[in-house]
């Protein structure tokens, strides 16, 4: 398994299971804050929000290798997972390709 912004377009093109895993920049930016915060950093919500959109657009602009899921993967939104029900839902796609 690799984890990447570019593996399914650019890294790993031929792979027989791609999932695009998203989450709206709202969540990540939440994670990311809790993640902070748990080492004992000081968390500012609205810029790390800002920070996750203004990567997002860089990483979906640029001319190399952007930001995109491949057209044969299949997009799962994390949004409203926790991790154990990402990590299940993604084994259920990697099953159903199998």
């Amino acid at each position: 398994m690799l984890d990447g912004r570019d593996i399914g377009t650019v890294i790993c093109p031929g792979a027989t299971v791609k999932i695009f895993v998203t989450a709206s920049p709202e969540t990540r930016a939440q994670r990311r804050a809790l993640e902070l915060a748990a080492r004992g950093e000081e968390v500012d919500f609205a810029a790390i929000l800002e920070d996750v959109r203004k990567r997002d657009a860089r990483d979906s602009q640029r001319s190399a290798a952007p930001l995109k899921a491949a057209t044969d993967a299949v997009t799962l939104d994390t949004s409203e997972l926790d991790r154990d029900e990402a990590f299940a839902a993604a084994v259920k796609i990697v099953d159903s390709r199998r």
